[in-house]
């Protein structure tokens, strides 16, 4: 049995079920996909409501369940990103390394020079990083046996101890270079780019693969969605059962083994082993009896953070916005992964905002439009933006987020509006999703669509607390298989793909038939 239709449960139930095992995914809501999801708020507008960003899907998962006859389809961006700045100036990375050099010449020729070697030496790590992401966790001795020699215990210290200011100080000048490089360090890790440990977040955030390009993003053929409808059909292809509408209570433990689950309306269920695909908070907190949890556990738990949140603003647009610092309506930079951040100390003073409570002001936000690239997500002439607002407490100080709710989309249209000036004159309707929102709608405590900040204390063989990294929790017979397992969030199908193989290594070594 598999607790919860997002794409890690999916992914476990479909290689569950392949392997010949009964498998039956038990989602709470109408319909499978958690928080990757397409919903249609608007008449023909289909809008990635919470995850809006392809690239972090396991190629081994895409291939072994055969996704693309499923409907799974992708579209690289490039340019892959483009950062507007303040004074009218802007900086778009595409996948032509010289093309990217001239656009980095513009702020500092030495580090348009230093590029093409930063790309070799990142290429080294995410070699080195991208079979320990995609395999089971190793532990903190198996991690430095891999970082051997001078070179590499300095690429370990990187990536572990140092900050990603730091780190990209190493090898630029520009500030402005290092702002737009900079910001994947601080999706999915409440924290800022000048502590340390954001390094290795940085290296987490660019372990993507997609039209066979390393470390490239893009957008799923129709939005999100179809990645977990593509799951879904899988799972189904090789005989797992999905029923949706049906929430489940608690765990049911016998003997001090787990022996299935009561569902919201009274039900049980039998199974011989449970895969949850939920936080791990609210797996243990929430759903299995308070008695059958070890206070050890229990003490680890309080201190697993779930602070990485985020503020989503979708909107339907009448037609794309025209930036300042590029003009041209469409234009390539509207297929690009669009990062409002102009520099480190703004990324830092948000940070320091959000982690007092408040919202920070002005935002930190990477935006979408999709339908620049993908026009089947909006009715001919219109298109789609959703657009991230990092930094966003799931507890705001002297308010809520249902009083709040006018004032934070008021903040991002008049931040959107200092770098596209007619932002207000495009937005036919908008959506906002807030971290109180998200934890509601999708049972994901704090709010963390990444079940668990990415930081070097929560990762590897810590995450999500030692003795449980494996995937195999306290309680004999129940399994983790969500993002709060290694390697943790991001649409990846890992946590799902490696549960399921811990699953049935566990059953061939006992008598019966396989897992419900």
């Amino acid at each position: 049995m598999v607790i919860g239709g997002g794409h890690n449960g999916l992914t476990a139930a479909a290689y569950l079920a392949r392997a010949g095992a009964k498998v039956v995914v038990l989602e709470r809501r109408p319909f499978v996909g958690g928080a990757c999801i397409t919903e249609e708020p608007w008449p023909g507008f289909r809008i990635n409501t919470y995850a809006y960003l392809a690239g972090m899907l396991s190629g081994q998962v895409i291939e072994e369940l055969g996704l693309a006859r499923h409907g799974y389809r992708t579209i690289p961006h490039d340019p892959e990103g483009f950062v507007p700045f303040p004074d009218g100036r802007s900086l778009s990375f595409w996948a032509d390394t010289a093309r990217t050099q001239k656009e980095i010449a513009q702020f500092s020729r030495h580090d348009a020079e230093a590029y093409p070697r930063y790309l070799r030496h990142w290429a080294e790590i995410l070699k080195l990083l991208e079979p320990i992401l995609g395999g089971n966790p190793p532990s903190l001795r198996e991690l430095a046996e891999r970082f051997r020699g001078p070179e590499y215990e300095r690429l370990l210290r990187d990536l572990v101890l140092r900050s990603a200011e730091d780190f990209l100080s190493e090898w630029f000048e520009s500030e402005e270079l290092k702002a737009a490089l900079g910001f994947s360090a601080c999706v999915g890790a409440f924290t800022s780019p000048r502590r340390p440990g954001t390094a290795y977040v940085l290296v987490h955030n660019s372990v993507t693969q997609l039209g066979g390009r390393a470390g490239a993003w893009g957008f799923v053929v129709g939005g999100m969605g179809r990645t977990t409808e593509a799951l879904a059909r899988a799972a189904q292809a090789f005989g797992a059962e999905i029923r949706t509408g049906v929430g489940v209570r608690s765990l049911q433990v016998q003997g001090g083994r787990v022996t299935g689950v009561e569902t919201a309306d009274g039900r049980r269920i039998e199974s011989r082993v449970v895969a949850s695909g939920v936080d791990i908070k609210r797996t243990l907190l929430a759903l299995a009896p308070p008695d059958t949890v070890p206070k050890e556990v229990l003490r680890q738990l309080r201190g697993f953070k779930t602070y990485a949140t985020t503020l989503k603003f979708n909107a339907a647009l009448r037609r794309l916005p025209k930036f300042t610092a590029k003009p041209e309506v469409p234009g390539p930079h509207h297929q690009a992964s669009v990062t409002i951040g102009p520099s480190l100390d703004y990324l830092d003073r948000a940070y320091a905002m959000a982690a007092v409570g408040h919202l920070s002001d002005p935002p930190f936000a990477e935006i979408l439009f999709q339908s620049a690239a993908d026009p089947s997500v909006a009715p001919p002439g219109h298109h789609t933006m959703t657009c991230s607002v990092k930094y966003a407490p799931r507890e705001l100080v002297g308010t809520s987020w249902a009083d709040h709710r006018a004032a934070a989309a008021e903040l991002v249209l008049s931040t959107l509006e200092e770098y596209a000036p007619d932002i207000r004159e495009v937005v036919e309707q908008a959506q906002l999703v807030t971290p109180e929102d998200i934890e509601t709608i999708l049972g994901m405590t704090g709010g963390s669509c990444f079940h668990g900040d990415l930081t070097p204390d929560q990762m590897f063989s810590l995450r999500p607390f030692p003795g449980a990294s494996d995937y195999r929790l306290p309680i004999p017979g129940l399994y983790l298989c969500g993002s709060s397992a290694h390697p943790g969030g991001g649409v990846t199908g890992v946590p799902g793909r490696n549960a399921a193989q811990v699953m049935l290594a566990d059953l061939h070594q006992t008598p019966g038939s396989g897992p419900r």
